[in-house]
């Protein structure tokens, strides 16, 4: 931490770093427990288009997996420079990036028949772009969009764990899809494709497999029992698919299920986006242990006494189940913790521990948020480092001006 203290030493804190080596290291790991599938980069856990661009030029990464409609005809379509040649792209990877991203599935589907008419009316991307559907409803709000150029679609079909019958079933994962059995698919893959949409692929995510640390014997039960059924669910699925059309990916896995999923012969691609940064909900995990890339740093503003400091701001709070694995965690100085009755506050964030004593006004209390992307929503910029070195500060989606959420 004291080498990002010198790289962005002249800058105002609040800041945000992303560490160059530790997020190369990350995406070299991503790649290896990837056993050889392409991952696609997943977009909502960045929110950097630089970061992405980044990702993307590195041997084992394909494709994005976008959150949005607008931020996938933003993504994809060229930039004013690539169109008329002469903007200032001063690098094959800028370059790269001003003729927009070639491949973009957007995995969650969408309500924007507005945005989805922008796809249909543009031949560039309508090429590129894919969307989820997994009713009937979703395809009657596409179908009703139609325009020149046809939809290109996915299926989004459940991979949660269920036991039991009616009532009285436990579902474990999360709550996306009502798309499950081989029948269900087919059946609306037809559908689809009688309304004129092309059904290109299938999205398998296994959230109680991915997003889940290895934190007690039974969570491990979940997961190899979870992993052994979506195997055999999986298979079927697919195939009952390629019946009715011809896929062109069969999308599985997070980062935290890489190495398990990859190993599916019928998954042609994998997906991942927070194994770039490493936040703190992946401590947890057994399989691997990603690389800190990603963190925050406050200024000390005040000691309100012995063993005490309080930097400004810094109350960036996960998404998710409220609890204190949504907390940010102090990374440096060393010894420090959040005071558990106030937390990272929104305008200030009191911390405490001996090395409080030594921190003088003006220093800098680095963090580490819980969830990777996140974090960007809270700065237009975030500054690239390579050990003391500060290389590039990049703006975020938000400093683009892009709010997609």
């Amino acid at each position: 931490m004291e080498s990002w203290d010198e790289a962005t030493a002249g800058l105002t804190a609040p800041l945000s770093v992303v560490d160059l080596d530790a997020f190369d290291a990350n995406a070299a790991d991503l790649v290896r427990r990837a056993g050889g599938t392409p991952i696609r980069v997943a977009s909502k856990s960045l929110r950097v288009r630089s970061l992405i661009q980044v990702a993307l030029d590195k041997p084992g990464f394909a494709g994005v997996m976008a959150y949005a409609v607008r931020e996938a005809l933003w993504l994809a379509r060229p930039s004013a420079g690539a169109e008329t040649g002469t903007a200032g792209a001063e690098s094959a990877a800028a370059e790269t990036a001003d003729a927009g991203i070639e491949d973009v599935f957007v995995a969650y589907p969408t309500v924007d028949t507005a945005a989805v008419r922008e796809i249909t009316t543009d031949p560039v991307a309508a090429s590129r772009i894919t969307l989820t559907i997994d009713s009937m409803e979703h395809l009657d709000l596409l179908a009703s969009a139609a325009g020149e150029h046809p939809l290109r679609v996915a299926l989004d079909v459940d991979s949660s764990l269920r036991f039991g019958r009616g009532r009285l079933t436990a579902h474990l994962g999360v709550r996306r899809s009502y798309l499950r059995d081989p029948g269900e698919v087919a059946s609306l893959a037809r559908a689809a494709r009688d309304r004129g949409l092309t059904v290109v692929g299938l999205m398998f995510y296994d959230a109680q497999i991915a997003g889940l640390p290895d934190s007690s014997p039974a969570v491990r039960w979940v997961k190899r029992r979870s992993a052994e059924e979506l195997l055999v669910r999986r298979a079927g699925v697919v195939a009952a698919a390629r019946e009715v059309t011809e896929l062109e990916f069969v999308n599985g896995g997070g980062t935290g299920s890489l190495h398990v999923t990859g190993a599916d012969p019928v998954v042609t691609e994998l997906a991942a986006g927070s194994g770039l940064l490493g936040p703190t909900l992946f401590d947890g995990y057994r399989s691997f242990t990603p690389s800190h890339a990603a963190a925050y740093a406050i200024p000390v503003v005040r000691r309100p006494g012995p063993g005490f400091v309080t930097g400004f701001s810094g109350g960036y709070i996960a998404s998710g189940p409220p609890g204190r694995s949504r907390v940010p965690s102090v990374l440096h100085p060393r010894g420090l913790k959040l005071l558990r009755a106030e937390g990272a506050g929104e305008v200030q964030t009191p911390v405490h521990g001996d090395a409080a004593n030594a921190v003088a006004l003006g220093d800098r209390i680095w963090l580490r948020h819980a969830k990777s992307g996140e974090l960007f929503e809270r700065f237009d910029t975030v500054h690239l480092v390579r050990g003391a070195e500060l290389v590039e500060s990049v703006p975020t989606y938000r400093g683009e001006g892009q709010n997609f959420g």
